[in-house]
C-alpha cells in the first residue's frame, strides 16, 4: 500500500493554491491537469508548464516519486508563454 502525499500547487493563471492528495505514482502531467481543473482553467493544458523549486518539470510522464517531490511540497503551474504587463 502506498502512502498519499499532500502537495500544494499554485496556479498562477488564477492565483489559486490547490491542495491535492496524490499517490507517489501520480504522473506530473496528471498532477498539472488536476490543478488546472480545480482552478477551473479552460485553456488547453499543453499551454502550461509545471515548476518545482524554480525548475521546470519538462518530462510530464515522470511521477512525483521519480522527481522526489516531498510531502507538502509547493509546485507552480504557469503559462508557457506569458503576456507582458501593460
Amino acid at each position: 500500500m502506498s502512502d498519499t502525499l499532500v502537495v500544494r500547487v499554485r496556479v498562477l493563471e488564477e492565483w489559486d493554491e490547490i491542495v491535492l492528495h496524490v499517490e507517489p505514482s501520480t504522473r506530473i502531467g496528471d498532477l498539472k491537469r488536476m490543478a488546472l481543473d480545480a482552478a477551473k482553467v479552460v485553456q488547453p493544458e499543453s499551454g502550461y508548464l509545471m515548476k518545482f523549486r524554480g525548475a521546470e518539470l519538462p518530462d510530464e510522464s515522470r511521477t512525483i516519486g521519480d522527481e522526489r517531490i516531498p510531502p507538502d511540497a509547493g509546485l507552480i503551474v504557469l503559462r508557457r508563454r506569458r503576456s507582458p504587463v501593460r
